[in-house]
């Protein structure tokens, strides 16, 4: 970005046209900045809450009172008492990648919860069990493929996702214009799917069953083109023999996609010089998200797409995410005290959460910290994460506002904002679709008494460590750390800190290269094709999609908006104005059965609740299917955000469920969710 300054007044942020990867392209959202730098709802320091009232707290008291009440309750109740929750925000600051781990690890708390379990979590543990480390993601090399196949995803909307792709439209005319094809598959014709070259709708939730069929597909057209992978191959034979027997039309019949048409994308896959799927979104938050980015990495294994150019390669980011050191923990080292909810890289399921909660016992969670993060908002159940909250017995969070979640907080710690700060995108750089690097520096300076985010949060390690006598080494600041792993890792002769601040447009580092199968981390070196767990949840694919009938109940599914990110920047006014973006999507045969209008208010009721949102009639989304955005409904009482309590719309997740999860990973299945539509008769 290209940011105007004056003195500490942000004037205007644009695109940097010289910029390698991003070429001047810039969404609504970065622009939006400048709403949160000035916001007059934004807190600048901390405040403790005195009944219904927020106080000024100095910043040295603040971390004494959290630290004493956090170690008091772990005293008395032990270490698992606490919670921690960290929102998806801080994958987008370099502070917080860098410091956060360091406090979590020395709260001593195996309640662990993050945004990944209502996200990416499916793409974590298939990468983990089919190559050996969560962070060997193949990512979709757009820019050389001749085929896109685009599984429940926006990337138009949302600049890629798993994917950081700035200006996809413009990555995506480019491929029809060296005479490739952009196929999509969702249950809405989403912004990707009116600039591809064709739309399938699909039931929600039915994914898993549309690509056993492709495979099969596939497999009718010629033996697997698999020649580039020698012997790292290990269970393949395994893993189609169990996909063989739903064949196609048989696992096409759930999907509302002709068999026909499955096999002329599979046609089209094998024909193609250069071909890629991508999954995202809609496949990772349904009751299927694992066996579905599995099958996704089958299916470009099977075309000979996997590690290879124009199809889906592992990035080499200047700051590593894999090789020695950094392997996290597997799947189910541990679970969650109730539900047994299995654990991946240290965290727990966030759906298991609220029980944890409210569950008595050894272990109870009484005490919370957020940190970036709005579980009643983001999480499942919103309106029972809202009753837990109000029942814990102290709760801290490091946000800037005060929010659904925070207005339950004893104290609030708020960093200073993005542009204050130096960033450098560690996480997404890992998900480029080149390798780059760039350094930002500092917008404007720090306003006096506020802090960074990786102050606020040695602050708080320390306090906590002077409180329990136990050792917490705080980290320097963050690009002394940066230095350090740039220095360690494979591109540290061209990417260095003082490269990096030189290059004030960023540095290229080039495509994306095959390095996938010299990278493998499995006990065997292999690409495990056929994960034993994976392998046997199939059976849940053919009861639950195959073998039960259509009860033709309604299936309710999210969308994504260019100006909406998750619900952070609603009282961001630059965002929310325009047409309305809150309407529930029906299409007209569902309406008209309904007596629904265009315009009319309507009940959507799930097994955990109910919510009245307006309606918008359209054949965008397919019959039987409805589709809501997330993070509307910031309106509940002590909420302090001007704009965004003012609009109109409800919280997705006040209707989501809990127990509604893909068992595989615990990430929440928020899509597909059953529910029934009425015509509200009341004023």
């Amino acid at each position: 970005m290209e940011i105007r300054t004056r003195g500490d007044e942000v004037t205007g942020i644009r695109g940097d046209d010289h910029d390698p990867f991003s070429r001047g392209h810039v969404c609504p959202k970065a622009v939006a900045l400048i709403d949160v730098h000035h916001d007059p709802d934004r807190l600048r320091g901390p405040v403790r809450r005195i009944g219904d009232r927020w106080e000024p707290i100095a910043w040295e008291d603040a971390f004494d009172l959290i630290a004493t009440r956090l170690v008091a309750i772990q005293r008395d109740h032990g270490p698992d008492a606490l919670a921690i929750y960290l929102g998806n925000p801080n994958a987008h600051h370099l502070g917080h990648i860098l410091h956060a781990p360091n406090l979590v690890r020395a709260l001593r708390t195996k309640n662990r919860f993050t945004a990944t379990s209502v996200d990416q979590l499916p793409y974590y543990v298939a990468a983990h069990a089919m190559f050996g480390h969560m962070f060997l993601l193949p990512i979709p090399d757009i820019d050389r493929t001749a085929y896109w196949l685009v599984l429940g995803g926006n990337p138009v909307a949302s600049n890629g996702s798993m994917m950081t792709a700035p200006d996809v439209a413009t990555r995506l005319k480019a491929i029809h214009e060296r005479g490739g094809k952009v196929v999509v598959v969702d249950p809405r014709r989403t912004e990707t799917a009116e600039a591809a070259t064709r739309h399938h709708f699909i039931r929600p939730g039915t994914d898993a069953a549309f690509l056993l069929a492709l495979v099969n597909a596939l497999l009718e057209l010629g033996p697997p083109r698999i020649e580039r992978y020698g012997d790292k191959l290990a269970g393949l034979e395994t893993a189609l023999a169990a996909i063989r027997p739903f064949g196609v039309e048989r696992a096409a019949a759930p999907t509302g996609i002709p068999a026909a048409a499955i096999r002329g994308i599979a046609t089209e896959l094998r024909e193609a010089p250069t071909a890629v799927v991508y999954g995202r979104m809609g496949l990772s938050t349904q009751p299927f998200g694992t066996v579905c980015q599995w099958l996704v990495q089958l299916v470009n294994l099977l075309t000979g797409n996997l590690d290879a150019p124009g199809g889906a390669l592992p990035t080499l980011p200047a700051v590593p995410m894999t090789g020695p050191g950094t392997r996290p923990g597997g799947l189910g080292r541990f679970a969650s005290r109730v539900s047994s909810r299995p654990a991946f890289g240290g965290e727990l399921p966030v759906a298991a959460m609220i029980e944890e909660m409210e569950t008595p016992g050894d272990g109870q969670i009484r005490a919370l910290l957020t940190i970036a993060g709005n579980p009643v908002s983001s999480t499942p159940n919103g309106r029972r994460v809202d009753r837990a909250l109000a029942g814990l017995d102290f709760m801290a969070a490091i946000d800037l506002y005060v929010n659904e979640t925070t207005r339950h907080a004893d104290v609030i710690l708020p960093p200073t904002t993005s542009l204050a700060h130096e960033n450098y995108d560690i996480v997404f750089n890992a998900l480029a679709i080149r390798n780059v690097a760039r350094l930002s520096p500092p917008a404007v300076a720090k306003p006096p008494g506020e802090l960074f985010d990786w102050e606020v949060i040695n602050g708080l390690g320390i306090a906590y460590a002077k409180a329990t006598g136990t050792p917490f080494k705080p980290l320097p600041p963050p690009t002394t750390v940066l230095g350090a792993a740039l220095a360690a890792g494979p591109h540290k002769d061209k990417v260095t800190m003082a490269s990096l601040k030189a290059a004030e447009h960023g540095i290229d580092l080039g495509a994306l290269e095959p390095s996938l199968l010299a990278r493998l981390e499995t006990p065997d070196g292999k690409i495990a094709c056929a994960p034993p767990a994976f392998v046997t949840d199939l059976a849940r694919v053919e009861s639950d999609l195959l073998a039960k009938p259509d009860a033709g109940e309604l299936r309710l599914f999210g969308r994504r908006h260019v100006r909406s990110n998750n619900s952070w920047m609603h009282n961001a006014h630059r965002l929310v104005k325009g047409p309305r973006r809150d309407q529930l999507w029906i299409h007209p045969d569902d309406a008209a059965a309904r007596g629904i209008v265009e315009g009319c208010a309507v009940n959507i009721a799930s097994r955990t609740g109910e919510i009245r949102v307006t309606a918008h009639v359209t054949d965008r989304v397919m019959p039987g299917a409805v589709c809501l955005p997330h993070g509307f409904g910031q309106r509940r009482e002590g909420v302090q955000l001007s704009i965004a309590s003012a609009l109109a719309g409800a919280s997705y997740n006040d209707i989501t469920d809990e127990s509604a999860v893909d068992p595989l990973s615990g990430n929440a299945a928020l899509n597909a969710l059953p529910v029934q539509v009425e015509r509200d008769a009341s004023p």
